[in-house]
């Protein structure tokens, strides 16, 4: 599956946008690194990782040292100064084995490796995508290779990232291949499947399009705290309103495999359509996500969903005459320290080319930053972020830009570039993974652990060592539940950014 940027054709609405172009409501924003295309291009939809040594890691979909014109894509590794670095670049083997096009982005696992997905490339089929794991150093390993079975149904075209789950295993999704549904989509409607560390892949569901459990997950899971996963079909379902059901579900799979779809959008009453991106689990349980269309105005929502399938919108894009707070979030949210939500639209307005928002969970919408806002191709702070924000253990977000930045890349427009936004809050410790089982072994990240004195999970004290001044090295208690985690360092206590979840 190729992803085709229509907007670098559309004349019409660059020219719209040069005259038309509005002045920033807020300068929070710094860039701090423009990419250049030998270096990677465009970071696509993939967000930002904080690594164990205080540095973030994350994939460009081009770009890099190999392939012709635009670019197989890469690993790199940036400082918290703007310092980029190279870590790898896509299709250095004959016949683009270890993968092409890394649309999603990076985790790091408890072993301290880096994993992902690549779109395309492998060993077995130029559209089948893999599965590697990398090393800080840039040493990368490919685990899996797509469509290593007959037509495709171990799945192809992985484009969301991975989850790590509590026992340790690797999820995720593909786009398509699978079991299929030969009359909806003919090369597969997408798989979930699981993956140990070495290898070894399991499909848990293949999903059936119309008029059923969805077609085409795009992102990644997240895992709440009764140990299901949660996620997103970007089509299908089972409305009516929309032909072939294209506005996309949410459902719940036990790591088991059984899947439930807790809820099918229905544009035409104005819950959203079309969620491109995962969930986020906020601290009261409840999972927040987007739709990149949708909702009053057709310009994308944001909701929250319980458990049992309970959607409520919370908000709708382009509420306002030429939408200045934003269209189309192509990204998820992100928690942030202060109980908010964070995001990203990556739609062109009258305004700029995209956003960067706060909204609370009652619905109230902040708009940080607009993007392009001295009008497009001229985008030193970048245009079209259509990835999500990261929030580092010192209180900063991060994020990306698909286009823009200071650099013409070559082709006029920009690379892309990766941007820091500031706003005061406080710096924070947070656990990796996010959710596991007594006695598991969890690393915590921070930024002056240096001389730590106490860890607590929910209140419960537990055995640590601090291996950097940015890591601690834990294992989850016996008697917690759970909470947040708590960290005592000389200069004071830091807290948790999110509930750690105890799996039973």
């Amino acid at each position: 599956m190729t992803k085709h940027k229509g907007w670098r054709n559309a004349p019409i609405m660059l020219v719209l946008l040069a005259i038309m172009a509005f002045a920033s409501a807020a300068q929070t924003l710094t860039t701090l690194t423009s990419f250049k295309g030998m270096d990677g291009s465009d970071p696509y939809t993939a967000p930002l990782v904080q690594g164990t040594d205080g540095n973030f890691y994350g994939t460009t979909a081009y770009g890099g040292a190999n392939c012709p014109t635009v670019g197989c894509g890469t690993v790199f590794k940036l400082t918290p100064r703007g310092v980029l670095t190279t870590l790898y670049s896509f299709c250095a083997q004959p016949s683009c084995t270890d993968g092409i096009y890394p649309f999603a982005g990076l985790i790091q696992a408890i072993d301290g490796n880096f994993y992902g997905t690549t779109a395309q490339g492998g060993a077995y089929d130029e559209h089948g995508g893999t599965i590697f794991k990398i090393t800080s150093a840039g040493k990368l390993t490919t685990l899996y290779s797509f469509c290593a079975q007959t037509n495709c149904k171990d799945g192809r075209d992985p484009t969301g990232g991975l989850f790590q789950g509590a026992d340790g295993n690797f999820y995720g999704t593909t786009f398509s291949g699978g079991i299929g549904n030969a009359q909806y989509c003919t090369g597969g409607c997408g798989t979930i499947f699981k993956i140990t560390p070495k290898g070894t892949l399991t499909i848990l569901h293949s999903f059936a399009g119309y008029p059923t459990d969805g077609s085409g997950p795009n992102a990644g899971l997240t895992q709440a705290s009764n140990g299901k996963l949660y996620g997103t079909a970007t089509f299908g379902g089972v409305s009516s309103t929309c032909p072939l059901g294209c506005n996309g579900t949410v459902f719940e799979i036990t790591p088991g495999g059984s899947l439930t779809t807790l809820h099918s959008f229905t544009a035409s009453v104005g819950d959203g359509a079309t969620p491109y991106d995962g969930l986020v689990l906020g601290n009261d349980g409840t999972l927040y996500g987007t739709t990149l269309n949708g909702g009053a105005s057709g310009s994308g929502t944001i909701f929250k969903i319980t458990s049992g399938g309970v959607l409520t919108k919370i908000y709708s894009f382009c509420s306002q005459p030429e939408c200045p707070d934003g269209l189309q979030p192509k990204a998820g949210l992100t928690l942030a320290t202060d109980g908010n939500l964070y995001g990203t639209t990556s739609g062109p307005t009258v305004f700029g080319v995209g956003t960067v928002f706060k909204i609370t969970s009652a619905g109230t919408l902040t708009t940080l930053h607009t993007f392009c806002s001295k009008g497009y191709p001229a985008c030193p702070d970048g245009s079209f972020p259509y990835a999500g924000l990261l929030q580092a253990t010192n209180g900063k977000f991060y994020g990306s830009t698909s286009a823009g930045g200071d650099s013409n890349c070559g082709f006029g427009y920009g690379c892309g570039s990766i941007f820091g936004v500031s706003l005061g809050l406080a710096p924070f410790v947070e656990t990796v993974p996010a959710a596991g089982k007594v006695g598991s072994k969890v690393a915590i990240l921070g930024t002056n652990l240096t001389g730590a004195t106490g860890v607590t999970f929910n209140a419960k004290s537990a055995q640590f060592s601090v291996r950097l001044p940015s890591l601690i090295l834990t294992n989850v208690p016996a008697g917690t539940t759970s909470g947040y985690i708590t960290v005592t360092t000389p200069k004071g206590t830091l807290k948790s950014n999110a509930k750690f979840h105890v799996i039973p």
